[in-house]
């Protein structure tokens, strides 16, 4: 993994070696200290990430390296919303949206069971009063399939502690009270993923 001392980074983008540490002291610029002495070393992917959220031109020489990592960035999380209320369905994604975050949506258990398996969701956020299937039918047929394994499965749901427990024994990842405060419920899918 190549590094960069904070001279080489003073010389890329024609600044002086003290603007760097001082990038790097704000937290702008991730720098590694190397142990027993007090020098800095910066990754070039964290460079060139720097590079590209400060807007800055990229030096010709890293052009193809910032082109690989581009390549391998990652895709956005999937997250299915399944609540057989609308309301509550518009405001999960419009807390989660700004985190970049790609939605899809049912509104029952059986919709739920076909959406899981077509859409491939990173996360699901579950109720567990709904018409038809309910949550925890949902939760135990999620948990019986094998290829789901990977699926996280916070559960935002009015229904009392008791009710939040059984869901976590069916093996929930985590449980939300409704109604909830739009920043535990950021906090509660950002751990996920973070």
């Amino acid at each position: 993994m190549k590094t960069l001392r904070p001279s080489d980074i003073a010389q890329y983008c024609d600044v002086h070696q003290r603007t760097v540490s001082r990038w790097i002291a704000q937290g702008r610029l991730k720098g590694h200290k190397l142990p027993g002495r007090g020098n800095y070393r910066v990754l070039l992917d964290d460079f060139i990430m720097f590079l590209q959220t400060q807007k800055m031109p990229m030096p010709e020489e890293l052009l193809s390296h910032s082109n690989q990592i581009d390549s391998v960035k990652e895709q956005p999380k999937r997250i299915l919303i399944i609540d057989d209320e609308i309301e509550i369905r518009n405001a999960i994604r419009r807390v989660l949206i700004p985190s970049g975050y790609e939605f899809s949506f049912a509104s029952d258990g059986f919709q739920a069971g076909v959406k899981v398996l077509s859409d491939k969701p990173d996360l699901v956020t579950l109720d567990l009063s709904m018409p038809g299937l309910d949550g925890f039918e949902v939760l135990q047929f999620i948990r019986q399939q094998p290829e789901l394994n990977h699926l996280k499965i916070l559960v935002v749901s009015g229904l009392s502690e008791i009710e939040l427990q059984k869901a976590l024994d069916l093996g929930a990842d985590a449980v939300l009270p409704k109604p909830f405060y739009n920043e535990q419920l950021r906090s509660a899918v950002d751990k996920f993923f973070n």
